[in-house]
C-alpha cells in the first residue's frame, strides 16, 4: 500500500491561490470598466438616438390617439425607427 503522506516538504500557503483569482478577477472587472467608456462624441450620438426614438414612439401614441389601427401605427414607428433601434418595436416592447 502507498504511503499517503505529504512528500513535499514545503507546506501549501491555502491563501495564496485566492490572492491569485482576487487579482485576476479584479483586473478583469478594471479591463471591463475601461472599455465600458464612450467618448464624449458617442454620448452626444446616443443622446440623440435616445431622441429621436422618444419621437418615433411619441407620434406612434398620437397615431394611436387619432384612432389608427394598431398595425397602421406600428408600420409608422417601424419607418420613423429605421437604423435607430433594434427589433421592429423601435428597442421597446410591452404587454398587453
Amino acid at each position: 500500500m502507498p504511503d499517503l503522506k505529504r512528500v513535499s516538504a514545503k507546506p501549501i500557503n491555502p491563501r495564496k491561490p485566492m490572492k491569485k483569482i482576487a487579482f485576476l478577477l479584479a483586473a478583469m472587472s478594471l479591463s471591463w470598466a475601461a472599455l465600458a467608456q464612450h467618448s464624449s462624441k458617442e454620448v452626444q450620438e446616443d443622446i440623440a438616438r435616445h431622441r429621436a426614438m422618444a419621437e418615433a414612439h411619441e407620434a406612434a401614441a398620437k397615431c394611436l390617439e387619432l384612432g389608427k389601427k394598431p398595425a397602421q401605427c406600428t408600420k409608422e414607428l417601424q419607418a420613423a425607427c429605421k437604423g435607430l433601434a433594434l427589433g421592429k418595436y423601435c428597442g421597446m416592447k410591452h404587454a398587453h
